[in-house]
C-alpha cells in the first residue's frame, strides 16, 4: 500500500506527457512556408537583440512550448548570460495564470513571447468556438501582462487544418511548426536531449524543446555553446523571417 501514491503521480506523468507529445501526424499535407521564402517580404522593426541578417548569418530558432514553469526563470538566467534570443509558446491554463511574473520577464527581455493555446486542446479535434476560444484566450492575457499581443502560435502536437488556418487568420495569428525535436517529453537524460538537437540541427531550423521537462533546460547551455561553435547565430521566429514577416493563417515550418 506505500507504493500506491508513487504508482498513482507516475502513471500522472505518463498521461500528461503523452498529452503534450508533439506529433505532426495531423498536418502531414498541411501547405507550409519556409523562412527562406518569406524573406524577401517588407523589413520588420529589429529585435531587443539587435538585426540578424539570415539572408547572410547562418541562423537557428531556439523554442520552447509548454510553460512558464518552475524551470523557466533558471531558463530565462542562461538565455541572458548567453545573450540568446529565444521564443516562447505559452500554455494559459496553470501556466500563464500561475507565472505571469515570467511572462512579463519573457517580454521584458527581449523574447518572442507566443500562445500554445489555453488547455493543449488538439484544435483539429474542436468545434470553430472552441479553437477561437483557446487562442484568444492566451492572446488576451499576454498582451494584458506585456502589453504586446501575440502574432504567432503552435498548435499542440503540431495538429492544424484549414479551420485552424482560417481562425488564426482572423485573430491575426501565423502558425509556426518546427524541424528539430529532442523528444524530451520522453526523457530526462540531458545529454540524450542535447545529442538529438544537435544532430537535427541545420541553417534556418527551428528547435522544439519544453521548459515543462526537468532534463531540457540543463540541456541548453551545452546546445547554445555546440551550435554557436559551428557558427550559428540565435534569432527569434520573427527574426528568421525577416526581412519579410508571418502572415496570419499561414504555416511556417523549414
Amino acid at each position: 500500500m506505500k507504493n500506491t501514491g508513487t504508482g498513482l503521480r507516475a502513471a500522472a506523468a505518463l498521461l500528461a506527457a503523452a498529452a503534450l507529445t508533439p506529433v505532426l501526424t495531423g498536418c502531414a499535407n498541411v501547405d507550409t512556408t519556409a523562412p527562406s521564402t518569406v524573406r524577401s517580404a517588407p523589413a520588420s522593426p529589429a529585435a531587443a537583440f539587435g538585426s540578424v541578417d539570415c539572408r547572410k548569418a547562418k541562423c537557428i530558432a531556439l523554442t520552447f512550448d509548454a510553460g512558464p514553469s518552475e524551470h523557466s526563470a533558471r531558463l530565462l538566467d542562461i538565455l541572458k548570460d548567453k545573450q540568446v534570443p529565444a521564443t516562447f509558446f505559452l500554455l494559459g491554463k496553470r501556466h500563464i495564470e500561475k507565472y505571469p511574473e515570467l511572462v512579463r520577464r519573457m517580454a521584458a527581455e527581449g523574447h518572442e513571447v507566443a500562445s500554445h493555446t489555453w488547455t493543449h486542446k488538439i484544435l483539429t479535434r474542436s468545434e470553430p468556438e472552441e479553437i477561437r476560444e483557446e487562442l484568444e484566450r492566451p492572446n488576451a492575457e499576454i498582451e494584458r501582462l506585456t502589453g504586446r499581443r501575440p502574432t504567432l502560435m503552435r498548435p499542440p502536437q503540431g495538429r492544424t487544418d484549414d479551420t485552424v488556418h482560417e481562425i488564426s487568420r482572423e485573430l491575426g495569428l501565423a502558425e509556426v511548426l518546427w524541424s528539430v525535436t529532442a523528444k524530451d517529453y520522453k526523457t530526462n537524460d540531458s545529454a540524450l536531449i542535447t545529442q538529438r538537437v544537435l544532430a537535427q540541427s541545420s541553417r534556418d531550423g527551428i528547435i522544439l524543446l519544453h521548459d515543462i521537462y526537468d532534463g531540457t533546460v540543463p540541456a541548453v547551455p551545452g546546445i547554445i555553446d555546440a551550435l554557436k561553435e559551428r557558427g550559428y547565430v540565435f534569432v527569434t521566429v520573427p527574426q528568421l523571417l525577416a526581412p519579410g514577416k508571418a502572415e496570419p493563417g499561414k504555416v511556417y515550418r523549414p
